[in-house]
């Protein structure tokens, strides 16, 4: 496999950031009944502009990227994706690291994120990464299913 490299995005990556996430998210729509997940509408620009972003790059393309948000006591890996032409490789898992590697650097030790009730894939492998369920709800009619990750401080 070519050597992936990540960085912090830029303000010029909003578009195919909103790329990436159409695409991954793409096979959720008809499990939602035809809606589309919140990272399908999200707003990159804003997103690199507030939050913190990471690019995972393999042979000069952006391949997928996280979304980070420094909480209080938390760090909110707030979305995940991998253009399904770079799925199975290990990107995803690459780019989960990156927020456990911030909680960890910024002394919060703990990593939360949600997914959706329908993206089971997402569910299962989160477990496999050390992630325990901490609840169900639903918000903004989406079934969100909770998880958290105490990760060891540097």
């Amino acid at each position: 496999m070519d050597t992936v490299t990540t960085r912090r995005a830029r303000a010029s990556d909003a578009g195919r950031l909103a790329e990436i996430a159409a695409a991954s998210y793409l096979p959720y729509v008809e499990r939602l009944g035809g809606t589309r997940p919140p990272p399908m509408v999200a707003d990159y620009a804003a997103a690199v502009a507030e939050d913190l972003v990471w690019v995972a790059e393999v042979a000069g393309d952006r391949a997928g990227f996280v979304v980070v948000v420094d909480q209080p006591t938390t760090t909110l890996l707030k979305n995940v994706a991998v253009h399904p032409d770079w799925q199975g490789r290990g990107i995803g898992r690459l780019l989960i690291a990156i927020a456990e590697e911030r909680a960890r650097a910024t002394g919060r030790g703990v990593v939360e994120l949600y997914t959706n009730v329908v993206m089971v894939e997402n569910i299962r492998l989160y477990a496999r990464l050390g992630y325990a369920e901490v609840g169900r709800r639903t918000e903004h009619g989406f079934t969100r299913v909770f998880f958290e990750k105490v990760v060891r401080l540097a």
